[in-house]
């Protein structure tokens, strides 16, 4: 964990770096301060860099585009600059200006910009020599950054690890710390105890697996009595083969990213305890993995959920919503929350609808739909709303249990398990479920090969602090 980054107010003293900020209206007015040649290679477009040395003094002229451009593209554009020029960078004290823009958008881009997997310290951003310094600079901005750096890169360098380093006990034992380290509650059911409370639906998954089983409860108290309590249940498959009805062997290596929903609910988490964010918090993880054995689960299996529902398994390849359903109906049934809500890479259909641009939203409660979509927009991790009309309920209809794990037709595999969910919030009047398969992991700066983006941890944390009393 980061424990400080240095910014602070701007001093009188000469500066021998600056990084400077322009729209392209901007420039047109502020051109004139610098040689007449300048223009020929800088504009203010976006992502346009250009490097001066002016008065002994290195300047970054840095451009945003548009004037109108959004805070989350000017974050996005800091962030680009940083990784991009992380080897051109001094390790000096550091003027940044940026007229008409909002510091801290620009400041958390900067320093999201270091992530490197896995992410160590070594940016020149965490130099005891560097600073950044700027007029109106205030406390909040910095710790809001370090807690959302905190929490954003924890998620991606758990979700970023080879299967082998993300096992049972490793990723158990980095829950314990961090829950000692932020006072977190911290509780976890192994094979044993799980067969005792009847989670049969989060246990057909992992009776296949030579891991242990981790149905693991994290709780976050603000301390606040009028503060409202949030459910989130992240779905945690370590590695998804797909079980007995195995995955082709093309791009299976990705299926280490079968975690992100986890990996948002564990960032949002250390980010909301930084925070000392005045919302109660109570995650459930059920974390396994989905592998293949002679006594994993099976097609045509009927397993007993937590709440007493059984289901016909028609393809081992959805147990993430097995996992869920348990995870949602544990958390209903023990917790009294406002507000319910699950995060999942479950579904290949939601990125056949939106590739990479957003996740797909479900949710029997307008207002809290309306909340998700603001803070989607808000951040740039969009969701798009689509229906949960009852009429989906026929495609899990089964002719030997409750209900049957996938519908088997080609199309809607996305809103057909949001509706199976949807049977095990034990009729929760606000709930949300968020398929981020498309964008949890894929095309990024910082590696070659697909990785993963940070998406949900922001999501999560600008939906949190509009609930705070």
């Amino acid at each position: 964990m980061i424990e400080k980054i240095n910014i602070q107010s701007k001093t009188d003293k000469n500066y021998s770096q600056i990084f400077e900020f322009f729209s392209e209206e901007t420039w047109e007015t502020k051109k004139d301060i610098f040689d007449k040649n300048t223009s020929l290679f800088f504009s203010g477009k976006k992502n346009e860099t250009f490097v001066i040395i002016k008065d002994e003094t290195i300047h970054f002229l840095i451009g945003i585009g548009k004037s109108t451009a959004e805070n989350h593209e000017i974050k996005s554009v800091a962030q680009k600059f940083a990784y991009d020029f992380r080897n051109k960078i001094s390790a000096t004290p550091t003027l940044l200006l940026s007229e008409n823009l909002e510091k801290e958008s620009i400041v958390k881009g900067l320093f999201l910009g270091t992530y490197e997997y896995p992410f160590s310290q070594n940016h020149i951003f965490f130099n005891d020599d560097f600073s950044l310094e700027f007029d109106n600079f205030t406390e909040n901005i910095s710790k809001n950054t370090l807690s959302l750096c905190n929490g954003q890169f924890a998620a991606m360098d758990w979700l970023n690890k080879p299967a082998n380093y993300k096992k049972v006990p490793l990723i158990s034992e980095f829950l314990k710390n961090i829950s000692e380290k932020y006072g977190l509650k911290y509780s976890c059911f192994d094979r044993k105890k799980c067969e005792e409370l009847g989670l049969g639906a989060f246990l057909s998954v992992n009776q296949g697996s030579s891991q242990e089983a981790a149905f693991t409860i994290l709780e976050y108290n603000c301390g606040n009595e009028n503060a409202k309590t949030i459910g989130l249940v992240g779905k945690c498959v370590l590695f998804d083969t797909g079980g007995i009805s195995i995955k082709p062997s093309a791009n299976l290596h990705y299926m280490k990213s079968d975690m992100g929903g986890a990996t948002a609910v564990i960032g949002a988490l250390i980010t909301a305890a930084e925070r000392k964010t005045q919302v109660n918090i109570i995650a459930i993880l059920p974390i396994t993995d989905n592998a293949i054995a002679n006594n994993a689960y099976l097609p045509s299996d009927v397993i007993k959920a937590y709440n007493g529902k059984t289901i016909e398994v028609l393809d081992t390849d959805a147990e993430g919503r097995m996992t869920l359903a348990d995870g949602l109906s544990y958390l209903s049934k023990n917790y009294k929350t406002d507000i319910l809500l699950d995060l999942a890479t479950l579904t290949g259909s939601s990125v056949r609808m939106f590739g990479y641009t957003c996740g797909a939203l479900f949710s029997n409660d307008k207002n809290l739909k309306n909340a998700l979509e603001n803070a989607g927009d808000k951040t740039n991790q969009r969701l798009w709303n689509l229906p949960l009309w009852d009429i989906w309920k026929d495609e899990i209809s089964s002719d030997v249990a409750d209900y049957k794990n996938i519908s088997m037709k080609p199309f809607g595999d996305c809103i057909v398990a949001a509706k199976f969910l949807e049977q095990f919030i034990e009729n929760h009047s606000s709930w949300a479920h968020l398929d981020i398969a498309g964008v949890a992991f894929g095309n990024v700066s910082y590696t070659k090969e697909k990785a993963a983006t940070g998406y949900g941890v922001e999501l999560l944390t600008e939906f949190l602090e509009t609930l705070e009393v």
